[in-house]
């Protein structure tokens, strides 16, 4: 037996499976800022990446939040690893505040210079990608009607990795402890030693 249901037509269940079941999910913490200086650090649960060379990463923004418009007025973004450490932090950037608060302050972190673009990076976090915005692109339905959600896509332009993660000159995926959302409206993952395993790509 098997649960089907049409999204369009509703799931049917206490919680809808979709966000579940496309996971886990690397977390986008996204850090901005206003043509005026103000600085927003917010985490999007639709992140991932999309191009090897260049580098290319995505967000997705359900709805005319603050990430957007800033990366639509200045072209800017930094995506900040997510670490089992930072999820309390994290979780403080969901906080629904006004366009005027500075989650990095709300959450008590560190704004650290970046290096290529003018938006700072989290200093907690031990992997940044800096990113200049290459398309920012309004979604649409089957019926071509445009959905009040936006994907925003960047090219990583510098890249911040700690040295601790870098073992033999390869990232230590295993031991950065990488937080992941999945699973119901609370649930996160986390990735450690236990989950790795290696299979080699087949020759030609």
């Amino acid at each position: 037996m098997t649960h089907f249901y049409e999204p369009r037509l509703g799931h049917g269940l206490p919680h809808d499976p979709f966000n579940a079941i496309v996971g886990p999910r690397p977390i986008g913490w996204v850090s901005t800022r206003s043509n005026e200086g103000v600085l927003n650090l917010a985490p999007y649960s639709f992140f991932t990446a999309f191009n090897y060379v260049p580098p290319i990463v995505g967000f997705s923004s359900t709805g005319p939040k603050d990430s957007l418009r800033n990366v639509q007025e200045n072209g800017m973004f930094v995506w900040n690893l997510v670490t089992r450490p930072l999820a309390e932090a994290m979780n403080q950037t969901c906080a629904p505040v006004g366009p005027e608060v500075n989650e990095f302050e709300l959450a008590g972190l560190t704004a650290a210079p970046s290096r290529v673009v003018d938006v700072p990076r989290v200093a907690e976090s031990p992997v940044s990608f800096e990113c200049r915005s290459t398309q920012i692109i309004q979604l649409e339905g089957l019926d071509k009607q445009k959905v009040p959600t936006w994907l925003v896509l960047g090219e990583v332009v510098g890249i911040h990795i700690a040295d601790h993660l870098l073992k033999d000159g390869i990232y230590d995926t295993a031991s950065a402890g990488h937080i992941l959302r999945g699973g119901g409206p609370a649930d996160y993952f986390t990735i450690g030693p236990e989950q790795l395993f290696h299979m080699w790509r087949p020759k030609a």
